[in-house]
């Protein structure tokens, strides 16, 4: 078993074109376990050849991204960038996902009512989203594969779909809510459907001075998450930890997530990361 897992991070994306075979390995050689995630077409058939060529210790996903449905303009920790408008090609991933054996999980997908595109009505996007959402799901129960959510500003409507499929006694492998930024109520409900919940680099940085609730409130939310049903990720190259903030972000800077989770938790490093790497595991099936 490694040290760590890093349950969500991006090294097969443009920023890491130059060197993601150095990165991956110099996570392994820290005993850093990856699962790099797909948000479309391209970048999860990218995932896929970046997880066959590197091997043991690196997993990846398939899905296509909230934001990938409409051009959406995304400054996300100072990488801006345009999203490319796409719909789901059912068909096609499933392929993709039964082509190779490292592909472990659907996503990531979900619902994300934070950005509205220009030009959109709010609700030809919440339609769009639900709509696709329900295919994901569909395919992770066809394919008895956990997903990987994305959700902002939609928990009402995920929670409420999520209970639907596990009322009907579907998606068995459940999943994971990647990111997780909102309430410890939220992050309860998802608990209690069974479903994972997962801390980026954001639960290092310093409370707002003029509105530190927000951080506080997240904060919270690591408490309420049992340990196990916590997972740890970088969501690399994006929202870098401390105290790296500002630069590239690497998969083995999951440890400092970790770190503040054992801080929060008043529990040692230890045993957050030998339980959070157990989740994993058990969560994708990885060995």
């Amino acid at each position: 078993m490694p040290k760590l897992v890093d349950t969500h991070c991006h090294i097969h994306f443009h920023a890491y074109k130059d060197d993601y075979a150095d990165v991956a390995r110099a996570a392994l050689a820290d005993d850093v376990w990856m699962v790099t995630i797909g948000t479309q077409k391209d970048t999860s058939k990218k995932g896929i050849e970046v997880a066959d060529e590197i091997g043991h210790g690196l997993w990846c996903t398939v899905g296509l991204h909230p934001n990938h449905l409409f051009p959406v303009h995304i400054d996300e920790d100072e990488h801006p960038f345009v999203t490319r408008e796409e719909d789901f090609d059912y068909n096609y991933y499933k392929e993709l996902a039964e082509s190779s054996e490292n592909v472990v999980a659907i996503g990531e997908c979900g619902l994300d009512y934070y950005r509205i595109p220009e030009g959109r009505s709010e609700e030809e996007v919440k339609e769009k989203q639900e709509r696709v959402f329900r295919l994901h799901l569909n395919l992770c129960e066809e394919l008895n594969l956990p997903v990987v959510l994305h959700i902002r500003d939609a928990h009402d409507e995920t929670l409420a779909i999520l209970k639907e499929y596990v009322d009907e006694g579907k998606l068995l492998r459940r999943g994971v809510v990647h990111c997780f930024t909102s309430t410890a109520e939220y992050a309860k409900q998802y608990v209690k459907l069974g479903f994972m919940v997962s801390f980026t680099g954001i639960i290092t940085f310093p409370a707002k001075k003029k509105s530190p609730y927000q951080q506080e409130s997240l904060w919270e939310a690591v408490r309420a998450v049992p340990l196990d049903m916590l997972m740890v990720e970088t969501d690399a190259p994006y929202l870098t930890p401390l105290p790296h903030r500002g630069k590239r972000n690497l998969p083995q800077y999951v440890e400092f997530v970790a770190e503040k989770v054992a801080e929060l938790k008043s529990v040692s490093v230890d045993e957050v990361a030998e339980q959070s790497t157990k989740n994993a595991i058990k969560l994708f099936g990885l060995s």
